[in-house]
């Protein structure tokens, strides 16, 4: 009697910390107040935009460091747009892949899609082409630095007549040294940039080289500008930022640059204050289109300005923003735009939802007609498996951002498969124990024994199978092999602590250990001859004294 008790608590006591952990994960949910996981771009809508990047000249292999940094400098710059749950990531070697949810298409577009370097040149001359419909030049208000010219952020570029070659850059021979801000400030058009710049209409490709002139027009294609080469890069802006100074009520742009650009910012801004327009603006150019050309009227040290003017709170902080994280290492062309409608993810995850019911449903199905009674080990262990499965997800989601996507609930599908095999495999292995003559609960024992090997190898083959796949995989599909690699080590959890332990405690019982009709047990289920005893040596003891009595 003691011995059986002392087998009886092991399960017992198995099963009762294996269900103090569980109600722990419901524990952490409640504390956090969290209790539906992040969905996924394709679940909830969104827009995802690939970008192909390459070199400046266009030629050669793309660096990875270059890529990654790339990336950084696209995922800050699209975390500014105040969207949480963004994704950028890199897919091959030389694509961008950002995915934002619930923000237009559009603006999306517009904040990522200038992704070309950023320069300050000085204007040398500029030309009004023709004005967009309803655009005003807005009015200049004196401040300590600059103010802008008009530079609506609407693309409203022409497109030319006729196809225009490019023209072709004109690099600086190898071993020239570059041109000293000295040089810049003195430098003069040639006859071939001013002939360039007659013929130029705006929409025209221009290659942007850093160390040539440029001709190019400003982002709404009203003012076409001849600028020097450059002056400052975007990578020595240390910061930009959108507001409203004390006492006013406007709202600037603030820049602040390092030290080496601070010095060559007052140097430039002491020499070009003193010229007429146009000659006294600095153009900011992005993605070979002006986004701003403020004019100087005092010099300015220490590397601190303002540009002002007729700003909203929007167009301030896009403009910082683009300053800011502006600068990329690689140009970038925007090979496609998917948009997914809220309305759409919805459908989706429904339908992911329903697969995996209908799924659930067969299985269950198949163990109540196979296993019978056993069938309650079965649906006990997968609704376990699934509120673990659940609690990780919505803990993942608030600790590490996961978000549930489409692949990834193909990956939950899959593992219900994934726990019926072990289930099978545990279940017919003690079928086989029976029928090679072992008492019922020995079976169990044995039968575990045997069986929890293949199971693990089963589970670790699946497994392997997620880890490759994860390594491998880019974009969604490593949602996929994420929640399939989570699915399997929680299916060896539920199968060692709860499964295993479950049929222990069952196989004690009456209605389970005797065999009884519909428990999943009856030898005639099981393939026995003859009924499984409970234990082995106790029907022998009474066969022994019944024949001595008689």
């Amino acid at each position: 009697m003691a011995t059986t008790s002392k087998h009886l608590s092991h399960p017992l006591r198995t099963l009762i910390v294996f269900l103090a952990f569980c109600v722990g994960l419901v524990g952490l949910m409640a504390l956090g107040g969290i209790w539906t996981p992040k969905l996924g771009l394709d679940l909830r809508g969104g827009t995802t935009i690939t970008l192909t990047a390459s070199n400046t000249t266009g030629e050669g292999s793309v660096d990875p460091a270059s890529l990654e940094l790339a990336r950084t400098i696209i995922q800050q710059r699209v975390d500014a747009i105040g969207v949480g749950e963004t994704e950028v990531t890199t897919s091959g070697d030389r694509q961008i892949i950002v995915s934002v949810p619930n923000v237009q298409q559009d603006e999306l577009v517009r904040m990522v899609g200038q992704t070309a370097q950023l320069y300050f040149r000085l204007v040398y001359t500029q030309e009004q082409v023709a004005a967009a419909p309803g655009t005003e030049e807005p009015s200049a208000e004196p401040t300590q630095g600059a103010e802008p010219s008009a530079s609506p952020s609407v693309n409203r570029r022409p497109l030319p007549s006729l196809p225009t070659p490019v023209p072709s850059p004109r690099p600086t021979a190898p071993g020239a040294t570059p041109l000293t801000t000295q040089q810049v400030l003195e430098w003069q058009p040639s006859e071939r940039d001013q002939s360039d710049f007659g013929n130029f209409q705006c929409g025209d490709p221009f290659p942007d080289v850093s160390d040539q002139p440029l001709i190019t027009c400003d982002q709404a294609g009203t003012i076409k500008y001849l600028l020097s080469p450059t002056l400052i890069s975007g990578s020595d802006l240390l910061q930009a930022s959108a507001g409203i100074p004390q006492n006013e009520v406007s709202w600037v742009v603030s820049l602040e640059f390092n030290s080496t650009a601070a010095a060559t910012f007052e140097q430039v801004t002491k020499e070009i204050s003193t010229r007429t327009s146009p000659q006294n603006q600095f153009a900011i150019v992005l993605d070979g289109d002006v986004i701003t050309a403020p004019y100087v009227s005092n010099p300015i040290p220490g590397g601190r300005a303002q540009i002002s003017g007729s700003f909203t709170q929007q167009s301030a902080t896009e403009l910082a923003n683009v300053l800011k994280y502006g600068a990329l290492p690689l140009a970038f062309d925007v090979s496609s735009v998917d948009t997914v409608s809220a309305k759409l993810g919805g459908e989706q995850l429904e339908a992911g939802i329903i697969a995996g019911i209908i799924g659930l449903v067969l299985v269950i199905a198949y163990s109540v007609i196979y296993y019978r009674a056993l069938a309650l080990v079965v649906v006990s262990s997968l609704v376990v498996a699934f509120g673990i499965t659940y609690a990780f997800i919505v803990l993942l989601g608030q600790a590490m951002g996961f978000a549930l996507n489409l692949p990834g609930v193909a990956g939950l599908i899959v593992a219900i498969g994934v726990t019926a095999d072990s289930f099978v495999i545990y279940f017919e292995r003690i079928r086989d124990e029976v029928r090679d003559g072992r008492s019922l609960r020995t079976a169990i024992e044995v039968g575990w024994v045997r069986s929890r090997q293949t199971i693990l190898v089963a589970d670790g083959v699946s497994l392997l199978s997620a880890i490759v796949l994860f390594i491998l995989a880019i974009g969604a599909v490593k949602g996929f092999a994420f929640t399939l690699g989570l699915t399997t080590l929680i299916d060896l959890a539920v199968v060692f602590w709860f499964t295993k332990p479950l049929v222990s405690l069952l196989g004690r019982t009456k209605y389970f250990g005797e065999g009884r009709k519909f428990s999943g047990f009856e030898p005639e289920h099981l393939g026995a001859k003859h009924q499984p005893p409970l234990h082995r040596r106790r029907p022998a003891r009474v066969t022994a004294s019944a024949s001595q009595e008689a």
